[in-house]
């Protein structure tokens, strides 16, 4: 993986949180970082000029709902996802485990994998690991996720060990289709596949899971099977429990945490990426994120407020329109509304994560952490 790898820049050495460049073949990524979600080759209300104005490094695509529309084959065909929807930054795909995984009763867990009905048309589907390599080398992105069984919460510790030890049979079945893949596919860029370590909230397992992960020797790790109705103390013992033991020189990905909040404590516990539907689905919503916490922009607090959004935001929203505006465009039921605060939240939320990289390099993260929790009210 000579096009992939992860540089360390600065570790804090009183939370060890972590600055970095991750070198992929459509560019260099530097951590933490964001990644907005779309979902179906598009992040909600935006277009790629959008993304790159708003900052946006790299964004992530799901497997699962591209599978089925308009299908991997087709984006193949088109010269893979980046061609397809014109985005030449780096992409990253989940391997639609945990859309599988939430149809609950429309899906079989089996050895070989999963037999799930489509959500669009009740059609059958066989999800294995390597069917799920084949559709993301089909897509192309320069992160591919290993097929994991998204263990749900609650869950028997007997549930979990034995859907962990799965997951690690499948991350072991899905190397040897990625490495198939690859030596056949010269023709396209090196793909990235990192393993996700699992175990719900039992510390034992999650430990377990990333030692014999880790002997697998991957480019990168994630932690996932979080933020699934556990807890968020749990969550968070989980995350501290995890990060330690993954390589420090290899990229940490937390997946599906996305509160602001959430993000700035998990960066001081360790972890380098994130992706969650957060900051779109809130602003498609009328909610938007400050550095204050979140503001309702539907709030009849709002409707002669000259101010912008937030006073020292420099995204186009908040240079431009203010919170009265932005309040009649959601009463009235205006695209424009949901474009302009979904732009301010990925903008947003890159600039918190380039803020707390600034902060790590210059070596002040922990009183940084420190004045953010002071001013940032989750409600």
């Amino acid at each position: 993986m000579n096009d992939f790898h992860y540089e360390l820049i600065a570790e804090d050495t009183e939370t060890g949180a972590r600055a970095g460049v991750l070198h992929t073949p459509h560019g260099k990524i530097e951590t933490p970082i964001f990644m907005p979600v779309g979902t179906q080759a598009t992040v909600k209300t935006l277009d790629q000029h959008d993304l790159i104005e708003a900052q946006a490094q790299i964004i992530l695509g799901n497997a699962y709902h591209l599978y089925l529309r308009p299908g991997h084959e087709l984006i193949d065909r088109m010269g893979g996802l980046h061609q397809f929807m014109n985005w030449s930054r780096p992409i990253l795909t989940d391997s639609g485990g945990f859309q599988v995984f939430s149809l609950g009763d429309l899906n079989k867990i089996s050895e070989e994998g999963v037999r799930f009905q489509s959500h669009l048309d009740g059609s059958s589907h066989l999800f294995t690991p390597e069917s799920v390599m084949e559709i993301e080398h089909g897509l192309g992105a320069d992160i591919i996720m290993a097929f994991d069984e998204c263990t749900p919460y609650p869950c028997e510790r007997d549930y979990a060990e034995k859907s962990m030890r799965m997951t690690l049979r499948w991350a072991e079945r899905c190397i040897k289709r990625h490495q198939e893949l690859s030596a056949q596919r010269t023709h396209r860029p090196p793909q990235a596949l990192f393993g996700i370590v699992q175990g719900s909230v039992y510390p034992d397992l999650r430990r377990t899971c990333a030692q014999e992960l880790i002997q697998m020797d991957l480019p990168g790790y994630a932690i996932g099977g979080l933020a699934v109705g556990e807890p968020r103390d749990s969550m968070f013992d989980v995350i501290r429990e995890t990060t330690p033991l993954l390589p420090n020189d290899k990229p940490r990905y937390l997946m599906g945490v996305g509160l602001p909040n959430d993000l700035v404590e998990a960066v001081g516990a360790g972890a380098d990426m994130f992706d969650c539907v957060v900051p779109t689905r809130n602003a498609r919503n009328g909610t938007v994120f400050t550095r204050n916490g979140r503001l309702r922009l539907r709030n009849a607090a709002h409707a002669e407020d000259p101010q912008p959004l937030e006073s020292d935001c420099a995204c186009k929203t908040c240079t431009h329109y203010s919170r009265a505006y932005l309040r009649h465009l959601f009463k009235t039921n205006e695209v424009l509304g949901m474009h302009l605060a979904t732009f301010h939240n990925v903008f947003f939320f890159q600039q918190l994560m380039r803020d707390m990289r600034d902060a790590i390099i210059s070596g002040h993260f922990a009183a940084w952490q420190a004045d953010f929790f002071a001013l940032y009210q989750d409600s």
